[in-house]
């Protein structure tokens, strides 16, 4: 609490300072922008590459069923078996009613890719999107002129 001096009379001071509440908010918020990009990286795959490529939602509304070069299934972080994963599928997404996006790597069968979105349709899954790279575009070299 402060005193207002003035006047004569000191009285105590009724308005709350909020300047420290702000810089508290402040520092919070520049926290939070340096390290959720760190928090959506996940497993590393090298995924496919196409001309139109849309921004994976940031929210908790979806998990990601990522088939890694290895053949190894995880499910957000988690790894899971092709026998376990209609089970985890159905609990986790189907029931709780998020959204499924799937990542494979670009080296992953066609076949096995084919198995895993039959098993996560099995599981009650009816919209499944597929998370790809933005192409690379190639630059020119400069040219160089000859003498």
């Amino acid at each position: 609490m402060g005193v207002q001096i003035g006047g004569g009379q000191k009285t105590f001071m009724s308005e709350i300072n909020v300047t420290p509440f702000v810089d508290v908010m402040l520092v919070l918020l520049i926290i939070f922008m340096v390290t959720a990009p760190m928090m959506t990286q996940g497993l590393e795959v090298d995924l496919p590459q196409t001309r139109t490529v849309s921004v994976l939602p940031t929210d908790s509304e979806h998990l990601v069923l990522t088939i890694k070069a290895d053949g190894g299934i995880f499910l957000d972080t988690y790894q899971v078996t092709m026998a376990d994963l209609q089970d985890h599928v159905k609990r986790l997404v189907a029931d709780q009613k998020k959204t499924l996006f799937l990542r494979a790597d670009k080296s992953v069968a066609y076949g096995v890719v084919v198995q895993v979105m039959g098993v996560v349709k099995a599981a009650g899954i009816d919209r499944l999107g597929v998370v790809a790279e933005e192409e690379k575009k190639e630059t020119a070299a400069p040219k160089t002129r000859k003498p």
